[in-house]
């Protein structure tokens, strides 16, 4: 395959609030298992999912999403700044590969039929 035809195959930046979820859930997932993470730290997500399993604990009308929103914001931003660098760079890094045009190669194809020998 000709240099021109490499691509990196990319997550997509921006891929809509379900990507973002996802990029985010995967984030907090790699950041509770860090040991440079203080573990003070990672009783912010255990508390919000707590709170989502048994919400009565709290007091007053809090929204379930919005304490699991908060909780998962507060969790990485006071996570220390370059690891959460390091993890996003991970989730978000280029996996190469090679790019292939099915069109490109209209030269090869082959017209046939199949014919199934056990149907009479």
């Amino acid at each position: 395959m000709s240099e021109n035809n490499r691509r990196s195959i990319t997550p997509s930046k921006g891929g809509g609030v379900f990507h973002d979820l996802g990029v985010r859930i995967k984030l907090i997932v790699r950041l509770m298992a860090d040991p440079r993470v203080s573990p003070w730290l990672k009783i912010i997500p255990v508390g919000s999912l707590v709170y989502l399993i048994f919400p009565d604990l709290a007091p007053g009308p809090l929204d379930d999403a919005a304490v699991i929103w908060l909780g998962a914001y507060l969790f990485v931003e006071l996570c220390p700044p370059d690891v959460v660098k390091e993890h996003m760079d991970a989730l978000n890094r280029v996996i190469p590969g090679e790019a292939h045009d099915p069109l490109a190669d209209e030269g090869e194809i082959i017209d046939a039929e199949y014919i199934d020998e056990d149907k009479p």
